[in-house]
């Protein structure tokens, strides 16, 4: 069968290796799991007779140059293993042993030479497909934008996508997104790719497409590819060279497609000319499993043990020859796991990638903008006629309210990005467990990029609203004015930020965050005034994000040399009340016009900082 052409590498220069599992299993109890790690050799703990095994016992080989497939029906642990051999699932977690060359793994260095593909496509719809290519080259390769180019243009040809390479991912068809999916596992050229269910989803030519691309792979530049299948056709059958079938954890075969054979023979089963051979052990699983508890295991694997035994001086061989070698390359590899790009290289890249995500994001983009000027310009419209409203006291009570309904609207309408945050988060976790980036450089292009986009935000909704409403006619007011507003929609933009973080969805992350709002709102002042408010509630006073901007918003107008002249309330010609006394009943002293600014600047970054925290906690229980 012709083969997809790909640039070859020189095998002089690729370190093989070999993966191997000795005794690996992993047990469940109950609803809870539990795990334990134990060297090989070790007896292993008494277990519940309610335990369930999602692997038990399993031996495995995968050797370079060829294409090593996990089989077995829905629920046999094929996903499961894959993760352990990935490094996703912590060691910790399992018994037995995970060998890379001889040598136990260990999965933080292990996870920067591989490259694991999952079966959902985790990609930015909105990005082309040389885009995505190319950032995932930059984060990972040293050498610059250059390198990465040269990279890219080499794996658009490797994989077939040169014809959709300017074309956005959410646009292409399944089988080209997932050979987009393991391009972006590919950028860094690693000798073992891991790759969870590549034809699902997929139709048979799409389906044999991915696979020769694949088997040129191992063909051409020497990789191990472990793969998860559930039936595939002939002439993707073809193609692997071993074939690992699984049954509720456990191995019932494991070798080449004629040894399935003459063990289907061996159990009286005569496979059907239009089946192919792994279909129909498929089927009939449950014989194997009852031929594997009943027949003797020097007979049941007999020809196994010939055929490894005829390739025993040769694999002998070969393990001599490749041990030494890629011990000493791995320990080089692994030396010096520093990032491939400096923190400032990060940002700027992660900035590029989320101001593309950004803009492409017509609901995010340009709704928010029309949101923002409509807002203004309604809200103008409808406050505009206090200030021909001959009772003081009515003009004081609209422009307060108007100022509360400001902070509502821009707080509760800043939840926009949190499904942005959400996706980011499932490609942040996987990037950055393969070393690609930190998890700080992460944050702060998030921040940055948010920074000129919400500024504009404030800027539409302010220019129109402050003349309109008629608030205090002077520059340095509109200003301060839009300064407040432009904190207060960064403070409601961290913490969603925060929150994106921490919930596990979207529906809980907007549940949190409206209540939240809500109590922001009630403890602010507005509705009951501080000194009304219970002693042990008085803490959600000071917490509140609504709190500070208002009384910037009421300093800003009532306040200063113009607040003292200023008459709010007037018994026929005689005033009752002036601005700088309306601030004193309410609390508010012209010393917090400035305070409240920091204090909002400290909830900016505090809300940062937690969003930052957790996220490195999530990343770093994945790395370990």
């Amino acid at each position: 069968m012709e083969l997809p052409v790909t640039s070859p590498v020189s095998s002089s220069r690729r370190t093989p290796y070999r993966i191997e599992t000795k005794k690996l299993s992993y047990r469940l109890r109950g609803d809870i799991s539990e795990f334990n790690w134990f060297c090989c050799g070790r007896t292993s703990p008494n277990t519940d007779t309610n335990s369930r095994y999602i692997l038990e016992d399993v031996h495995f080989e995968a050797k370079p140059g060829e294409i090593t497939a996990i089989a077995g029906p829905s629920g046999a642990g094929k996903t499961t293993l894959l993760e352990v051999l990935a490094g996703v699932v912590p060691q910790s977690r399992v018994s037995g042993c995970v060998f890379v060359n001889d040598r136990p793994m260990v999965a933080r260095h292990f996870r920067r030479i591989s490259g694991y593909v999952t079966q959902d496509d985790a990609l930015f719809p909105l990005l082309t497909v040389e885009e995505t290519l190319l950032y995932s080259a930059r984060l990972r390769l040293r050498g610059g934008i250059s390198e990465a180019i040269i990279r890219v243009r080499q794996l658009l040809k490797e994989l077939g996508l040169d014809h959709v390479a300017g074309s956005r991912i959410g646009r292409i068809s399944g089988g080209e997104k997932r050979r987009v999916s393991i391009g972006v596992d590919l950028v860094h050229d690693p000798a073992i790719l891991l790759i969870d269910e590549p034809t699902s989803g997929l139709d048979s030519a799409s389906a044999l497409h991915v696979i020769m691309l694949l088997k040129s792979m191992v063909v051409n530049q020497g990789k191990t590819i472990v793969l998860t299948i559930h039936q595939p056709g002939f002439r993707i059958l073809e193609l692997f060279g071993k074939i690992l079938l699984l049954s509720s954890g456990t191995v019932l075969h494991h070798g080449s497609f004629q040894v399935l054979e003459e063990r289907l023979k061996l159990a009286g089963h005569c496979i059907p000319k239009h089946v192919n051979v792994l279909e129909f052990a498929i089927d009939v699983i449950e014989s194997l499993v009852l031929q594997k508890s009943t027949t003797p295991d020097n007979q049941l694997f007999l020809i196994d043990k010939d055929q490894d035994n005829n390739n025993k001086e040769e694999k002998m061989h070969n393990l001599v020859m490749i041990t030494p070698n890629s011990d000493s390359h791995f320990a080089d590899e692994t030396k010096n796991m520093g990032y491939p790009n400096s923190q400032l290289e990060e940002i700027l890249i992660l900035a590029q990638r989320f101001c593309n995500n950004i803009f492409r994001t017509k609901q995010l983009f340009a709704a928010r903008m029309l949101q923002a000027v409509l807002a203004g310009f309604v809200l103008g419209t409808i406050f505009m006629n206090a200030n021909n409203d001959s009772s003081k006291q009515v003009t004081l009570q609209t422009r307060v309210g108007f100022f509360a309904f400001t902070l509502t609207f821009l707080l509760s309408t800043t939840t926009e990005g949190l499904p942005i945050f959400l996706q980011e988060r499932r490609i942040l976790m996987r990037e950055t467990s393969r070393g690609a980036y930190r998890v700080l450089s992460y944050v702060m292009a998030n921040t940055l990029v948010f920074l000129p986009f919400l500024l504009t935000v404030a800027l539409l909704y302010t220019t129109p609203v402050y003349w309109l409403v008629g608030l205090r006619k002077d520059l340095d007011g509109f200003l301060y004015f839009s300064l407040v507003v432009w904190l207060v929609v960064l403070m409601s933009n961290s913490l969603v930020a925060c929150f994106s973080a921490l919930v596990p969805n979207f529906i809980m992350g907007t549940s949190l965050i409206a209540g939240l709002m809500g109590s922001f709102f009630l403890f602010s002042g507005y509705f009951i005034t501080k000194k009304n408010i219970p002693r042990y509630w008085i803490f959600m006073h000071y917490l509140s994000l609504f709190k500070y901007p208002f009384e910037c918003f009421m300093i800003n107008e009532y306040g200063g040399d113009k607040g003292r002249q200023r008459c709010l309330q007037s018994v026929g010609d005689v005033c009752i009340l002036y601005g700088d006394e309306f601030l004193r009943q309410q609390d508010v002293e012209q010393s917090m016009k400035w305070t409240n600014l920091g204090v909002m600047l400290g909830f900016i970054f505090g809300y940062r900082v937690l969003c930052f925290l957790i996220l490195w906690y999530r990343c770093y229980r994945t790395r370990n």
